[in-house]
């Protein structure tokens, strides 16, 4: 393995972790919110397990690889607009719904524990479509600051 490829394994491994902790972290405060029964323990509670997902889920499916081959199935150019919407979505559609159903699992068990009539498909429905919105700006805002961040040139380049 060349220099440049451990490099960028590294780099991949340091933006699954980011992007796991920001999408958790975001996507659990908007679960929260959303359900009408926000409190700090809840909220702690729900980002620490989607934080766990999302590294398990980071640490699995390697994302660059699946959007790179995807941007080349459908001959997308790297920079564009397009295809940075379209790498956003894909990173989206792989971590959202999994965050967001093991999330609305989590209420819904604790909701109905409680006594509370609720049913879970229009709960996890209603949860991704805002969860999917919430995610793609997120990536989209996200993805591109910390790759600036992780990717540094080294001292006296351009």
């Amino acid at each position: 393995m060349s220099e440049k490829e451990k490099m960028m394994k590294k780099v991949g491994i340091k933006m699954s972790l980011c992007m796991g902790i920001t999408l958790s972290f975001f996507l659990s405060l908007i679960g929260t919110a959303t359900s009408g029964h926000f409190s700090v323990p809840g909220w702690i509670t729900s980002f620490l397990i989607s934080a766990v997902i999302s590294l398990i889920i980071g640490f699995i499916v390697p994302v660059k690889k699946v959007t790179d081959s995807a941007c080349a199935r459908f001959n997308m150019q790297p920079g564009k607009l397009s295809t940075k919407c379209f790498e956003c979505l894909i990173s989206d559609l792989i971590y959202t719904p999994v965050i967001t159903l093991c999330m609305v699992f989590f209420a819904y068990r604790m909701a109905t524990a409680q006594g509370a009539p609720l049913h879970f498909l229009p709960m996890f429905l209603s949860s991704l479509v805002i969860c999917l919105i919430a995610g793609f700006i997120l990536i989209f805002i996200f993805m591109p600051f910390y790759m600036k961040l992780l990717i540094k040139k080294p001292q006296g380049t351009p």
